[in-house]
């Protein structure tokens, strides 16, 4: 990679390094932990091809790739931080009212790459259009 490709992936790998920090901050460093930071390396990877297609800018290569990698990480990283905020601050007795509320994790991965993928095929069809 360049030195272009480099300056312009670090505010992506910045974020989801903070929201990787921020997940092993609530959940401590369990296997849920490890599972839960999947989608957030996933979005650094889709940026890392935004970037390569578009030979170091982010709409070089047209709109699709860019869109959709925001649409990917708009779900991936927001659904992810904010369950686990939520697990963090008791929000609406999310873990006081709950019979096991740890489990909340166990899944919480194929539900933000499916929502991940929904934001992508949006941007996706959004980026063909413009």
């Amino acid at each position: 990679m360049k030195s272009l490709h480099l300056i312009r992936l670090l505010p992506v790998a910045l974020l989801a390094t903070a929201g990787s920090f921020y997940v092993f901050y609530v959940e401590g460093e369990g296997a849920y932990a490890y599972r839960n930071i999947v989608p957030m390396l996933i979005v650094v990877l889709l940026a890392m091809i935004t970037l390569f297609r578009g030979s170091g800018h982010w709409a070089g290569g047209g709109w699709r790739w860019p869109l959709a990698t925001f649409g990917f990480a708009i779900p991936a990283i927001g659904l992810s931080v904010y369950l686990h905020y939520g697990y963090a601050t008791d929000l609406n007795g999310m873990v006081s009212n709950a019979v096991y509320p740890r489990e909340l994790f166990r899944y919480l991965p194929l539900y933000t790459m499916f929502a991940g993928g929904i934001g992508f095929a949006i941007g996706w069809i959004v980026g063909r259009e413009v």
